[in-house]
């Protein structure tokens, strides 16, 4: 039986400081470009000014890892090579805009106050109209189908792709939508095959080529409701073990772990809140010439169950960032 989830599309690590965290990211060999931060003039006729929230984006050939942060009230501690991106809007729609952008700010800013570390998990589908009438006829609330345009990277230059995406909201109504309670958590559209032909491809130092896991730890007494969540969420069931509930996404995974547990999973971590993102994995080309390099840029690396290493999240901004080798050669 076909699904309509087929793997991760990104996941988005919610930092403080973006210059710091472009540090960060880069001696881990991800190789990221400026970031881009929306501009608004703060009134009629005013000059533009940085606005709301600036992100960044380590690409993949599918996916991607997303840095994204908040611009404080003052528009400081924007990188000096930061892209701004004026915000074109007639001054009678510049209060609304001006709202619809405090509002998502708002929503990061509530995940710094639980941690700073991973707080954004989105699903990569094939078939958005059909995931949504799929969660809907399960009783699962969303905030319908949207589309964004983002920038794509190819040999003739930028160009702006359509993606469409929609929010899954939480049960508990006092939540606000499209937050669920480990942060943000969604589907969006695959990119399509002339697109990933199209796009330039990016090297990584540390070999990275793709998304292949994510990691969320709940306390021991919700993890049959989580995985009662994330089933309807992804329309299959997971596969059970003795310290985990792993669904598989054909090429990627999601794996649930109870707070006990963890330790045993991802040795010497621990949980900064309940429920919580505590690690994303990707694959790499050669894991022995990653570990080089993350040794020799001075990162602690710890291997857990099965060769797989991890930089702490205490090194890592929040976030234990795993490091797989891929299964066949590249």
């Amino acid at each position: 039986m076909g699904h309509d989830i087929d793997g991760l599309h990104h996941v988005g690590h919610v930092v403080r400081d973006m210059e710091r965290a472009l540090e960060r990211y880069r001696l881990l060999g991800f190789t990221l470009p400026p970031p881009a931060y929306p501009a608004l003039p703060g009134a009629a006729g005013a000059p533009a000014e940085p606005f709301g929230a600036g992100n960044t984006h380590a690409y993949f050939t599918r996916d991607f890892v997303e840095l994204v942060t908040v611009v404080d009230d003052a528009g400081g501690a924007v990188p000096a090579d930061a892209h701004l991106v004026p915000l074109r809007v007639p001054d009678d729609k510049l209060p609304a805009v001006m709202s619809a952008v405090r509002g998502t700010a708002e929503n990061l800013a509530a995940c710094l106050r639980r941690f700073e570390g991973m707080h954004i998990l989105m699903f990569d589908s094939a078939d958005v109209e059909g995931a949504a009438g799929r969660l809907e006829a399960g009783g699962v609330g969303h905030g319908g189908v949207h589309a964004v345009q983002r920038p794509v990277e190819t040999a003739e230059g930028t160009r702006m792709e359509p993606v469409r995406y929609l929010e899954i909201d939480g049960d508990d109504p006092a939540m606000p939508r499209g937050r669920v309670p480990e942060g943000r958590v969604g589907l969006a559209e695959s990119p399509s095959a002339e697109l990933v032909d199209a796009q330039r491809r990016v090297d990584h130092p540390n070999g990275a080529i793709g998304l292949a896991e994510c990691v969320l730890c709940v306390a021991d007494g919700e993890l049959a409701e989580a995985e009662r969540r994330y089933e309807s969420y992804l329309g299959r069931p997971a596969r059970v073990d003795a310290l985990t509930r792993v669904f598989d996404l054909g090429g990627a995974k999601v794996v649930l772990v109870a707070a006990s547990a963890l330790d045993r999973l991802l040795p010497g971590e621990r949980a900064p809140v309940l429920p919580a993102f505590v690690a994303y994995g990707v694959t790499v080309r050669d894991l022995s010439a990653t570990e080089r390099l993350l040794r020799g840029n001075g990162f602690p690396l710890v291997r857990r169950a099965g060769g797989d290493l991890f930089v702490p999240a205490a090194q890592a901004l929040g976030v234990a960032i795993v490091f797989l080798q891929a299964s066949r050669p590249y």
